[in-house]
């Protein structure tokens, strides 16, 4: 029983002991567990923390680059509205100083018209004044009359008409005298015009050479059979051609008239032919001319394409090149035309790159610019306006057809090509030898110019060079300084200009030098 006493309480000190153990054990346990649980809140808040601090600096970072911007934003548009603003402001002020001018303007021209119109008031006074002095001096007039004359109203009248009617019969013969007069001057000009282009086109200078052709004969015997029974033959070939024959006038020989060159050429031709077969009848003329007609239309043809080609010329119409063919046959001061053409093409492609143009247009407008000369003898007006309307018939440049129109300034210029040329026009046909004119006549118009520059003060001597196309005058130099070098080349030119005629154009050049000479010994 004890031992049970004792087994019981030995048992419940154990159990109290073992309880009182796991209390403790329990209890250690808890508070270990609090306190981790209580170091992994506070590392969780210290993380927290540390995310919350790392959220508001990049919260803040990003709002100073959104104020950033926001403020880039409005300063700029700031500054656009200020321009903005600047520019509005810049042209309202425009408007008002415009505003002012024309408000000035409109005031001066008040102002005009106020004086105009008060002028016009003056003068309106003024006629209504004269004008009741006038019926006052009619009315006594009339009764001076009525009671000199004892003349009735309309007898007064009628002698007072009378009266103005000489006076204006007088200042009619003085308005008369006067329209004369200027019809007289412009008529002159006008005449000098027309001269002028009438010896450009017939030049008698070269009649001889340029209107006539002769043709050979055998024997005399032949001039009979080309005269023909009756005349039927030379009739016959007269009419075909268009041309003169003149038969008695050279022995063994015809010679043939016309102003036309190329109906000369067809009845020389055709002629020769004719002569050489033996068959002269007016079939066989009517055959030969035709023939030679359409031979000498290819001829030509082929003579402008050779032309063209050596300018370097392409695309030209049929037409164009056979009008370039008929300048071969067509003079002017002995020269011959499709040459002087060529010439001034190759003179115009040469200058036309030294004035900035284009050589190929320039050669183009030089070929051209006579083609008029290949139909002046049947249409009226200057070759350069025949040439141009021509030209524009067949779908030339306007640049083209303006400088061909005006080489010769019957129309206006309008481009360089034009003055280019008017120039190369006037360095071909004024070379010495290319148009008539006699060694004499090219010697004494040299000795004249050099004559003219001597005859001034202070000229030590002149020279004529460049075929006469220049005068270079050498001055003394104590007696012409530089600006009196000046005034002499103009003056020179001047008494060239009014007594010298000349081709083209003269260069005068006035050379003043000081040599200082001295000698070592």
């Amino acid at each position: 029983m004890e031992t049970m006493w004792i087994t019981a309480a030995v048992g419940g000190a154990g159990l109290l002991v073992g309880g009182g153990l796991g209390f403790w054990l329990e209890r250690g346990i808890s508070r270990a567990r609090g306190r981790r649980a209580k170091d992994d809140a506070e590392e969780t808040i210290r993380q927290a923390r540390r995310e919350a601090e790392t959220i508001l600096k990049e919260a803040r970072i990003q709002a100073r680059e959104e104020v950033h911007r926001a403020k880039e934003e409005f300063e700029s548009s700031t500054r656009l509205r200020k321009a903005e603003l600047v520019a509005l402001e810049e042209r309202l002020k425009q408007r008002e100083e415009n505003l002012e001018r024309k408000l000035g303007v409109l005031d001066r021209k008040e102002h005009v018209l106020q004086d105009r119109e008060a002028a016009v008031a003056g003068r309106e006074a003024e006629v209504e004044r004269l004008r009741e002095e006038l019926r006052r001096a009619v009315e006594e007039e009339k009764a001076a009359l009525q009671k000199a004359a004892s003349m009735t109203q309309e007898e007064a009248r009628q002698v007072l008409m009378q009266r103005l009617e000489g006076e204006l019969q007088n200042e009619a013969a003085v308005l008369i005298r006067r329209s004369q007069e200027y019809a007289r001057q412009t008529a002159e000009r006008e005449a000098r015009k027309i001269v002028t282009l009438a010896i450009q086109r017939y030049s008698a200078s070269h009649a001889c050479e340029s209107m006539t052709s002769s043709v050979a004969l055998p024997s005399d015997e032949m001039k009979g059979r080309i005269i023909g029974r009756d005349g039927r033959n030379i009739r016959t070939i007269e009419s075909l051609t268009g041309v003169n024959l003149l038969i008695d006038d050279t022995p063994e020989a015809v010679v043939i008239s016309a102003f036309d060159p190329v109906r000369r050429e067809i009845a020389r031709q055709a002629l020769e032919r004719l002569i050489a077969d033996g068959r002269i009848h007016p079939a066989r003329i009517e055959e030969v001319v035709a023939k030679v007609k359409e031979e000498l239309e290819a001829a030509m043809r082929q003579v402008g394409e050779e032309a063209a080609y050596e300018c370097g010329i392409q695309d030209l119409p049929s037409e164009v090149l056979c009008m370039l063919g008929r300048l071969q046959y067509r003079t002017s001061y002995a020269q011959n035309v499709l040459l002087h053409s060529r010439e001034v093409a190759h003179l115009m492609g040469l200058m036309a790159p030294n004035v900035g143009l284009d050589p190929a247009l320039a050669k183009r407008i030089g070929l051209l610019h006579d083609i008029g000369k290949a139909m002046d003898h049947e249409v009226e007006g200057g070759h350069a306006v025949i040439g141009a309307d021509f030209l524009k018939r067949h779908g030339e440049s306007l640049v083209v057809i303006n400088a061909v129109g005006s080489h010769h300034e019957e129309m206006q210029p309008e481009s360089l090509y034009a003055v280019l040329a008017s120039a190369a026009d006037a360095i071909s046909g004024s070379r010495p030898g290319a148009r008539a004119e006699t060694t004499e006549i090219y010697i004494k118009r040299l000795e004249k110019l050099e004559a003219i520059a001597n005859s001034f003060s202070g000229v030590e001597k002149s020279y004529a060079i460049q075929a006469g196309r220049e005068v270079r005058v050498m001055v003394k130099p104590e007696k012409v300084d530089d600006q009196g070098a000046l005034v002499l080349a103009r003056q020179i030119s001047k008494k060239i200009e009014n007594e010298l005629q000349f081709p083209g154009q003269i260069r005068v050049v006035v050379v003043r030098e000081t040599r200082a000479v001295e000698y070592a010994r």
